[in-house]
Formats: C-alpha cells, structure tokens, sequence
C-alpha cells in the first residue's frame, strides 16, 4: 500500500526511498526535490510547483518512479540537482515543530508524537511559554528528528549556489510572483502570472484549511500560516536560549540584523 501508515516501518520505508531517488534518480528522469527544514513551508510549496510545473506531488505516499516531486529534509547536497531550499524563520518554525511534534493533526503524526511524549514529559502541553526552553534544548542539542538541528541545516546549505532559495515570509506577501520566480529559475519555463495566480488561490491557506490566515487550530497540519508568531511563545529563557543555539544563523539568513533581539 502506498498511502501512509502510522507505523515506524511505513516512515522508515518512505524516507529510505526518497533518499534514494534525491540522490541517485535526478540523472535518470526530472525530479524537483523540495528541501526544508521541518515545518518550514516545504509541502505548501510542492504542493505549488506541482501545478506549476505539471508534475506529480506525491505527498504522504511512498514516492513515484517518474518525474515529480521529492520533499524531504536532506542535510547532505551530494548528486542533487533541480532542488529548492524553502527557509523559514527558526523561532517561527520551532513553535511549529512544538504542535507538530506533541499533538497529534490529521496528517499522520501518531508515531511522532507518542514517541517525544515518551521523552518530554511535560506537566500540561499546553503550556508554551514554560515548556519552550526545555523544547528548544531537545530540537537543538538531542537532535532526534531530524538528526541535525536547524542552525547545522543553515550552515549546510544557506551558502549554496545550485539550488533556488525562497522564504516561506516572501511566499505570504507575494506567492504569485515569489512562483514564477521559482519555476523559472529551477526549469527555465515561464509560468504566466495569471495561472501562477491561480496556482496561488488553488494551494491558499484558505482553500485548504476553511480557516482564515491567523485563524488558529492547534490539532491541524495547517494551524495557523501566519510570520512572527514565535513572540507569542517565547519567554526570555527560550530567545536566550534559541540566541545561544542559532543567533548566528538567524542573521545570516537576513532574520535579524544582530543579537540584540534577545
């Protein structure tokens, strides 16, 4: 069965694969490889390039074996080729790893969640402000999922010429144009502004979740598609903390000018 499985042996299978073909595939048939750290807009943007370019986007399914799109969180840049770097705010993308990784939504994060449950045993989940600290140490300094933390993805692929870089705040303010721009760098192509208009719409936060942008749901994959939410979230120890672990990697990726956030 290709449709996902909440079992560890249906991940394992499904990322196995995917490596496979981001690494040794591209020289046998095109394939787009969506590479983000986790929670950072990657699906949102497969999701796009999949209209726009006219290919499969198998998402939550064991990949294909023709042209299509890979996304995956793939530290090492080895034999890639046509990949798009989606970056996200660290601090925005931590709270949502927090939801993602300790309250189960509708995609399929059963075997995620009861295994950092087993590990973070937090008094009540639900509260943020007192848990983040302790969070933001397990994502940078235990690395279990992925087996890097944001800052080492930085560092590993900011600087890289190969691939297409779009910020997941660039996408909110200006989807359309933030899509032609990629789909012609990343093939050549020109996508009308028209039809990346209705790409846009099509994949909108909107569309997929019912919810207004903001709106909030904490039990769905799409819970909430706003930018600067962290500071909803962030205590001074958790901007203390998450400055030690990635202050560096925030400003080279344009997020902060210095350390004087903190």
């Amino acid at each position: 069965m290709i449709n996902q499985r909440n079992s560890v042996i249906w991940h394992k299978t499904n990322g196995l694969l995917r490596y496979i073909l981001a690494h040794l595939a591209t020289q046998i048939f095109p394939l787009y490889i969506v590479n983000e750290y986790p929670k950072s807009g990657g699906s949102w943007v497969g999701e796009m390039l999949s209209g726009a370019l006219g290919v499969p986007f198998p998402r939550n399914r064991l990949p294909i074996l023709k042209s299509s799109i890979i996304h995956g969180h793939y530290f090492n840049s080895w034999n890639m080729n046509n990949v798009v770097l989606v970056w996200r705010d660290g601090r925005d993308l931590t709270v949502s790893q927090y939801y993602h990784y300790l309250f189960k939504n509708e995609i399929g994060n059963k075997v995620l969640v009861d295994s950092t449950r087993k590990i973070l045993k937090f008094n009540d989940y639900d509260n943020i402000r007192e848990n983040m600290p302790k969070f933001i140490k397990y994502t940078f300094a235990e690395r279990r999922l992925p087996r890097f933390s944001w800052s080492d993805f930085v560092e590993a692929w900011y600087a890289s010429n190969d691939a297409v870089h779009v910020k997941y705040e660039d996408l909110l303010s200006d989807a359309s144009n933030e899509l032609v721009r990629i789909v012609k760098e990343l093939s050549g192509h020109d996508l009308l502004f028209n039809n990346a208009n209705e790409i846009v719409e099509k994949y909108s936060f909107e569309k997929l979740s019912g919810r207004k942008q903001g709106q909030e749901n904490n039990f769905k994959f799409l819970r909430k598609g706003i930018a600067g939410d962290w500071k909803n979230y962030f205590n001074k120890e958790a901007r203390e903390l998450f400055d030690f672990y990635a202050g560096a990697q925030l400003v080279k990726l344009g997020y902060e000018k210095d350390q004087s956030w903190v």
